[in-house]
């Protein structure tokens, strides 16, 4: 490496916090940090400093908070600190062009997704909706589109079909601050290609709702498995039981057996030991196995408990769902 680099980091959830704490480890030198404001959080809704904001913080690191960076002023201020490169990990906020050109080497993207498939705002929960067999992170070159910008490196992972989103998120905010660091690594010595996007196998990834959460028993086992992996930990997929929300934190395909009576799609067929299981696909023909549930007012259960504690509410015919009101918070 020709020279450690000075950094401004811009990032605001967990995931960005990984990348800076690799950041801090490594020979570049972070020198601001760019973060949300402070948002209410909690039952007293009290004021509280993101995640990458608290660790900046720990270090002495100066943090800026601005409401907009697309005003002269902000962008002034940034101006002065004179970094040579500019790493943006899940900030939350729009970058434009001005910003951009402002640090010499320009602004970098860890971005949670083997780009071009799924630019936007939830790459991790859509990849595993879809059921696609690997994923990884992206280092790209920012410019003003929508993860648009060039790649420089990349890094994978393989999916199995038990992982959930929130094991996926841990695991590719490790692999993020390890792709970082190599990318500015390599940059401040004999640099890295650029390689424009390809037009083909472009995806977006939308934005997640709680309402997008509910199931339709009439899909696939294997698709609301995905599903319930996917939206693991938030936003948890959900149906209703006997009018009343139940939360559905882990599933797996299933089969139907033998004995198995025909049953229209969201009926409770007679339960496993370790696991609810529910006629689904067209015709109710699949079978869904859910092995961790969670009632109203009670904690995430596993299927055996839940049947223990409250067999007479899961009773074989008992049906699921059938109403389209979101589920509250």
């Amino acid at each position: 490496m020709t020279r450690p680099l000075r950094v401004i980091f811009a990032g605001t959830p967990d995931f960005a916090a990984a990348s800076l704490d690799a950041l801090l480890s490594s020979e570049h030198r972070v020198v601001a940090v760019y973060t949300q404001p402070d948002r209410p959080a909690g039952r007293g809704r009290k004021l509280t400093p993101s995640p990458v904001k608290a660790r900046a913080l720990e270090h002495g690191l100066p943090v800026h908070q601005p409401v907009s960076l697309k005003d002269a002023d902000a962008q002034a201020d940034l101006a002065t600190i004179q970094a040579d490169i500019m790493v943006v990990v899940a900030y939350g906020l729009l970058l434009p062009q001005a910003t951009l050109d402002i640090p010499p080497m320009g602004c970098l993207n860890v971005h949670a997704s083997l780009l071009p498939r799924w630019r936007g705002a939830a790459p991790i929960q859509r990849a595993l909706e879809a059921g696609d067999a690997e994923s990884g992170v992206t280092i790209m070159q920012m410019d003003a589109g929508l993860d648009t910008g060039a790649m420089l490196l990349e890094r994978r992972t393989p999916l199995d079909a038990t992982i959930t989103g929130g094991e996926l998120h841990d695991r590719l905010a490790a692999l993020g601050g390890e792709a970082i660091v190599a990318a500015l690594t390599a940059l401040a010595g004999p640099g890295l290609a650029a390689t424009p996007q390809p037009e083909e196998g472009v995806t977006y990834a939308a934005k997640l709702s709680k309402a997008e959460g509910e199931l339709d028993f009439t899909a696939p086992a294997a698709s609301l498995a995905a599903k319930v992996r996917a939206f693991n930990p938030w936003p948890v997929a959900w149906t209703r039981l006997a009018g009343e929300p139940l939360r559905l934190w882990l599933a797996e395909p299933g089969r139907r057996e033998a004995e198995d009576p025909v049953a229209a799609p969201g009926t409770l067929l007679p339960a496993a030991g370790d696991a609810l299981r529910v006629a689904c696909g067209a015709g109710g023909e699949d079978v869904l196995r859910i092995t961790r549930a969670q009632l109203p007012g009670g904690k995430p259960l596993a299927a055996r408990d839940l049947l223990n504690a409250r067999g007479e509410r899961f009773a074989p015919g008992t049906p699921l769902g059938d109403t389209h009101q979101e589920i509250s918070s």
